[in-house]
């Protein structure tokens, strides 16, 4: 398997303008060192830094790693495996209302094929209502009339018994009482023709009423299975989450970690961006006056960003607080602060990037295997919890349950959103004009050096740092 790069790799790989130049325009670092102190006030401390100089951080990585032979590597994995459990047990119910789903499906199929020849009959089509009516006599003769009357059916007197040869065509042939009066037979085949159609008559009233309300219970019942199976997903993704997140990435031949040691290895990274606004900059004179325009606004085709990345690698001992659950994290932390300036599609490619890394590597196994099964299952499912030939069209909730289970349907109007990662296409990032690189190029990055300094500087002097470069 492919080791995961780190994002400064993959911008480096994704940005034309950083894969000729060849390295970040700034980076500092920072490395501190204290058994004693934990990570948790250096990462929230920059954190809100980051914050109140508008970058909205978010977070792409976060990674850990425990030495297998330390307690902290023990009670996660016994964390992990009931959040497995409950997981693996909440799909196990999921699995089971899937099939009870497919087999719903299957059955409605069924009457709505039977249905079919029922709606048939109201045609104004002469032909069709013939076939129809052919289609019903032949499925009552083999579902009603021979199960009911075995050798006295029409099938068994018309195949087996002398003189009666001609009852099965008498009774395809004929529609009403009238028809049979004219027919040329004896009047022992009229007589059972008679009876017969009056039977089949009346079947098709009554048989008509319960095939409608079957399918119109079908129906129902198949939205609350689907209701069902939408609620155990919720209920499981929270666990497959969770058991995900306490995963340990291996570091395979990391020299800082020795399986015996009680040691830890965490990898966080998060980026913060401000959009450079074109007008306001040229308004500053920190771009020409001819920027400042509307119609030179509505040209420009992407935005660009000043970014500053920061990178934190931690490795520590973990020491479990006396009478808590939890752990206290001293030891070393390096920080590196990398500016970057990209558009709006490099961050779009980078985000698409840092999706293919399968980060979440059981979420995407469920959204792999969940999506694929469900493609589709997901049209027939609409098709009969929507279906006008039973009721008025009533918008419904026709949420893929299985997208449930990844969290695709937090919001409320579930049937307004759309599967992306099927129709997303691979996004690529051209190379700057001259007016983006000699001037939104140029004037971003200048900005992202600047707020990087500062941060660096402040962070720097607020926790006396150890060493830095």
């Amino acid at each position: 398997m492919a080791e995961i790069k780190t994002v400064a790799e993959i911008i480096k790989d994704i940005s034309p303008y950083y894969h000729k130049k060849g390295d970040s325009e700034s980076v500092h670092r920072l490395v501190y060192d204290s058994s004693t102190e934990t990570l948790e006030p250096l990462y929230f401390f920059l954190l809100d830094l980051m914050e109140d100089f508008k970058l909205k951080p978010e977070k792409l990585i976060d990674n850990f790693s425990s030495s297998p032979g330390s307690g902290h590597f023990a009670e996660l994995g016994q964390r992990a495996t009931i959040m497995q459990q409950q997981g693996a047990k909440i799909l196990a119910d999921v699995n089971t209302v899937m099939r009870s789903v497919l087999n719903i499906i299957y059955d409605l199929k069924e009457f709505k094929i039977r249905l079919q020849s029922y709606d048939d009959l109201k045609s104004r089509d002469k032909n069709q209502v013939q076939a129809a009516r052919l289609s019903l006599k032949q499925l009552w003769m083999d579902k009603v009339d021979y199960t009911a009357k075995g050798n006295s059916s029409i099938k068994a007197m018309a195949l087996g018994q002398a003189g009666f040869q001609t009852l099965l065509d008498a009774f395809l042939a004929v529609d009403n009482l009238k028809e049979i009066k004219n027919l040329d037979l004896n009047d022992r085949v009229k007589r059972i023709v008679t009876s017969r159609l009056e039977e089949f008559n009346a079947w098709i009233v009554q048989s008509e009423k319960e095939l409608r309300k079957r399918y119109q219970l079908e129906r129902i019942y198949l939205k609350s299975q689907v209701n069902s199976l939408k609620l155990y997903s919720r209920w499981a993704r929270p666990y497959l989450r969770a058991a995900a997140q306490l995963e340990s990435k291996d570091l395979k031949r990391d020299p800082h970690m020795v399986n015996i040691f009680n040691t830890l290895i965490l990898e966080l990274s998060i980026l913060g961006k401000t959009k450079l606004e074109i007008k306001d900059a040229a308004l500053e004179g920190a771009l020409p006056s001819e920027f400042a325009k509307e119609h030179f606004i509505n040209s420009i085709k992407r935005d660009y960003y000043s970014c500053v990345l920061i990178d934190f690698r931690f490795r520590g001992i973990p020491q479990k607080v006396m009478q808590q659950s939890h752990y206290a994290f001293g030891g070393r932390a390096e920080v590196t602060f990398r500016a970057y300036t990209l558009n709006s599609d490099e961050l779009a490619k980078l985000d698409q990037e840092l999706e293919k890394a399968d980060l979440n590597d059981i979420l995407g196994l469920v959204e792999g295997a969940t999506e694929e099964s469900l493609g589709q299952m997901q049209e027939e499912i609409e098709f009969f919890l929507n279906d006008s030939d039973m009721e008025k069209k009533r918008p419904g909730d026709t949420s893929n349950p299985f997208l449930a289970l990844i969290g695709y349907y937090d919001k409320e109007e579930a049937q307004k959103a759309k599967p992306k990662k099927k129709e997303q296409k691979e996004i690529i990032v051209n190379s700057d004009n001259w007016l983006e690189k000699e001037h939104l190029r140029k004037l971003s990055a200048s900005v992202a050096e600047e707020i990087l300094f500062k941060l660096f500087d402040v962070y720097k002097k607020a926790h006396g740092m150890a060493s830095y470069t």
